[in-house]
């Protein structure tokens, strides 16, 4: 019998002989998912674990300490500033609630007609970032704003509106009131109508009615809405900072380290307090709602029984409501004001209007924008692209501990920019820009890859929700006609998720290019300062205001062309979507 001659056996390299329990093959996917996780790791564990150690950290024999906290509540300065922001956060969720209850329940409870664009109206605070519209609120409810000349020459009083803590609150309340808005109008629709019937039956009507049955039905949106307030109040660095009110966590932790220096552990121990209270946050709310049944009988619960209201009923209601949206859109009427009017002080309203500050504003801040442009966009490209692939990963892949790169995304919205801000600063602190004398800390680039962490939250919701909805029967079909994974990725997965892809860019660029809690931090010289950052330079002379206003202007168009497009693109995809359905 003939035999046949032997292949000559294949050269093994190291990897093959190694034992597959040390080196592992390993998919694409899983490669991915490595490199993600390795940035994420890189970009936001380690700097907060940074700050979180040094926190800890003696100055003097780098041995661990508790002292510096010791430090920190033996000082006065700090136990103030720390009750100060609990304070202020806790009153601005008081005071959101009392803008966002009465719109909410009155266009989700009755028969109004225009409730769209009243819920619209409500909205738009939000385009506007609160340290924007912090000296316009001064211009209007100061001291010696328009509406305290009023009430002197007309009644002889002023209110403190705008003093110290109350002007922060004030303007933190109209700020991010819609988050309340959102999610509460959003569980009243939810709730079951055949509750609200049943206590009806029982004899229960009015505020009994509301306070018994509809309010605590709809307590996980309020919940929901009211620690964002918080939280976000909690660790806002810029309002305060231009209404000069410092005895406050934020502020203090940014003076420490740009006043004092690196070194300074106080800022370091304040970054600390601002993390743990967020997570202390989150952590109270989930342990209000544990325990507790909100479900209703029927899918999406039918809302509130509406009902019509009387002439007098509507009078009233249209006057609450006329007067709620003209105090929460004063500081866009006052930075419009600003931005076209010459000389605004000690008057109701400015003593004449100009382009001027337009013309200011666009012959110096030509650097601001361009680098917020460059900076946004790199950073909403690079979250989509991370994005899409934690979307993919995570609801089309069985890899081992896929949910942690969700959780690690979204972990950065527990983060304060501020504390962020100082983690790069003291991890590239030392280290030099490759082939480059220039430190790492103050490179633009840095500046990009804060703004891509802080925005990647918003990326990822978008990615996950457009994935969702592409069925994964469409991405078999195309293997079984013999596409591999990365072609039907790439051929048909990535070409139906591009309405939530492009709302995720435009949410990222529109909310980046506003950011101001972490630039402010990163920023070495106006050469390489964002839009945000040009704002602040700006409001901190009264010379300055009024171009600063028409900067901040421009602030608020691209955040509301930005959310509009997204809105765009979003209602593009499902229109096509369903379409394609019906086909």
């Amino acid at each position: 019998m003939k035999k046949t001659p032997s292949q000559p056996a294949k050269s093994k390299s190291l990897v093959d002989r190694l034992p597959s329990f040390l080196f592992p093959r390993l998919s694409g996917m899983a490669l991915v998912a490595i490199m993600i996780a390795v940035l994420l790791t890189g970009l936001l564990i380690v700097p907060v674990l940074q700050v979180v150690y040094v926190a800890f950290l003696d100055p003097n024999s780098g041995a661990l300490t508790l002292n510096n906290f010791r430090d920190f509540f033996g000082s006065s300065l700090f136990r103030e500033s720390f009750w100060n922001s609990f304070y202020v956060s806790a009153m601005s969720v008081i005071f959101a609630t009392m803008i966002a209850l009465p719109l909410a329940y009155i266009t989700t409870r009755f028969n109004f007609a225009g409730s769209v664009i009243i819920q619209s109206l409500g909205f738009i605070p939000l385009i506007m970032p609160p340290f924007v519209g912090a000296v316009a609120m001064q211009l209007i409810f100061g001291r010696n704003g328009t509406v305290n000349l009023l009430l002197r020459d007309n009644f002889g009083i002023t209110l403190p509106f705008m003093d110290g803590l109350n002007g922060v609150i004030l303007v933190q309340s109209i700020h991010y009131f819609p988050f309340i808005l959102i999610n509460l109008s959003t569980a009243l629709r939810n709730i079951d109508r055949s509750m609200e019937e049943a206590a009806q039956n029982l004899g229960s009507s009015g505020m009994r009615l509301f306070r018994r049955i509809v309010f605590p039905l709809a307590a996980p949106g309020y919940i929901a809405g009211a620690v964002l307030v918080f939280i976000k109040v909690f660790d806002d660095l810029g309002t305060p900072l231009l209404l000069n009110v410092n005895n406050m966590l934020a502020p203090q932790a940014f003076l420490r380290i740009t006043s004092i220096g690196i070194s300074d552990p106080m800022g370091y121990v304040i970054s600390f307090i601002l993390v743990a209270f967020s997570i202390f946050s989150l952590w109270v709310s989930f342990l209000f709602m544990r325990g507790k049944d909100y479900s209703t009988v029927q899918k999406g619960g039918g809302g509130l029984a509406k009902r019509d209201l009387s002439t007098g009923e509507k009078w009233l209601a249209y006057g609450a409501v006329t007067l709620i949206l003209i105090f929460v859109l004063s500081p866009h009427i006052g930075l419009l004001l600003l931005a076209f009017g010459t000389i605004w002080s000690f008057a109701p309203l400015p003593d004449g209007y100009t382009m001027q500050n337009f013309v200011t504003m666009w012959e110096t801040s030509g650097t601001y924008i361009k680098n917020t442009v460059l900076y946004a966009g790199l950073a909403a490209l690079a979250d989509v692209i991370i994005g899409t692939a934690i979307a993919y990963i995570v609801l089309r892949t069985k890899l081992v501990g896929r949910k942690m790169l969700d959780y690690m995304s979204t972990a950065s919205l527990a983060v304060p920019g501020v504390v962020l801000g100082i983690g790069y600063l003291r991890l590239f602190h030392g280290v030099n820009v490759p082939f480059s004398d220039q430190p790492m800390a103050s490179w633009w680039v840095i500046i990009a890859l804060a703004l891509m962490i802080r925005r990647l939250p918003y990326a990822v919701r978008a990615c996950m929700a457009a994935l969702q909805q592409v069925s994964v029967s469409l991405e078999e079909a195309a293997e079984n006609m013999g596409a591999d994974k990365a072609s039907s990725i790439r051929r048909i997965v990535i070409p139906l998720m591009t309405g939530g892809i492009l709302a995720g860019f435009v949410t990222s660029f529109a909310t980046a290019a506003v950011e101001l809690s972490a630039t402010i931090m990163l920023v070495s010289s106006n050469s390489d300062a964002p839009l945000s950052y040009g704002i602040y330079q700006f409001m901190q002379t009264p010379s300055g205001r009024g171009a600063g206003a028409a900067l901040g202007i421009v602030a608020v168009v691209i955040v509301g062309l930005g959310t509009y497009a997204s809105q765009l693109f979003i209602e593009r995809d499902k229109k096509m979507k369903s379409t394609n359905q019906e086909h």
